[in-house]
């Protein structure tokens, strides 16, 4: 691995998304919690501040991040759902991943946070059409978005997360 910002990858949405794919992003979000609470599964407070590569976030900082992530992404979806094109604001994550609650909090809240969540965001998700997943919000970086894209974008991130947390595992000799 060449770039440890991307263990995976980065997210290319595909030109065209199918329910199927759809489909299988959301069983990747349910998934995600489950995932995410094995990758920490037994590190000590040391292992949970080391960062992920130099210059990144600690692993505590990634697990308190996937959880603001993505409650903002529920938000988004809901507001997608409810109004017309929204615009929606962004989040300097950097900044937020330097407040008391990233740094001070063990991460067993945002686990049990990210398992309700995640429940409630996946009865949405599962609840919508094809007609609700074309519907668009607009974000200020990254103009109109999709949220059959986002689906797709979010399902990644969590897998992205989960990926930074066990290859610094593997490098570290932790598991």
């Amino acid at each position: 691995m060449t770039d440890l910002r991307y263990p995976i990858g980065e997210f290319t949405a595909p030109d065209e998304i199918t329910p199927e794919m759809i489909a299988g992003w959301i069983d990747e979000i349910e998934r995600l919690p489950g995932d995410l609470r094995a990758a920490v599964a037994g590190l000590s407070d040391e292992q949970l501040d080391t960062p992920y590569r130099p210059d990144g976030w600690t692993v505590r900082q990634v697990v308190h991040h996937v959880g603001d992530s993505h409650l903002n992404s529920l938000i988004r979806f809901k507001w997608t759902l409810t109004e017309d094109r929204p615009k929606i604001k962004a989040y300097f994550e950097d900044r937020w991943a330097e407040l008391a609650d990233y740094r001070d909090v063990p991460i067993e809240l945002s686990l049990t946070f990210l398992e309700s969540l995640h429940g409630r965001w996946v009865i949405l998700l599962r609840s919508m059409n094809e007609k609700d997943f074309r519907r668009e919000f607009v974000h200020p970086d990254f103009g109109v978005v999709r949220l059959d894209g986002a689906v797709g974008t979010y399902a990644w991130h969590g897998k992205h997360h989960v990926a930074h947390i066990t290859e610094l595992a593997k490098r570290q000799g932790w598991s």
